[in-house]
């Protein structure tokens, strides 16, 4: 139930986190701090509320997947785990199968007459 609600606020803080980028102006953030700033100070405000928004949301998302993490049902893991190991083997023994692990090469056949010669010697 935990691990349910995690991925429901990290889905919601994602789309905001989307939103309050989309918002800001190019030139706000750390791009402001290395050109000349020509923002009024209102604007200047809304990108800073905007800018502390988007790292805090971003903030919000990394806790929330830790925790979703850790609320994760052991179990269902460790039976996920288990059938990916046997699909795992079994690509495994497919491949092995079907490609030599070293290439063949056709041997041109002796002509008869070279094979003669060659046993009398």
């Amino acid at each position: 139930m935990l691990y349910t609600i995690c991925i429901a606020l990290i889905v919601v803080a994602s789309i905001l986190v989307i939103l309050a980028v989309l918002v800001q102006n190019p030139k706000s953030g750390m791009a402001a701090n290395f050109g000349a700033s020509n923002q009024v100070m209102g604007v200047r405000e809304t990108s800073d509320f905007l800018e502390k928004f988007t790292w805090t949301m971003a903030i919000v998302i990394v806790v929330l997947s830790l925790v979703a993490t850790l609320a994760m049902d052991k179990g269902l893991v460790a039976e996920s785990n288990s059938e990916i190991s046997k699909d795992a083997k079994a690509l495994q023994e497919r491949v092995l199968e079907s490609v030599p692990a070293v290439p063949q090469a056709e041997l041109p056949a002796a002509q008869p007459e070279q094979a003669e010669e060659q046993a009398a010697e």
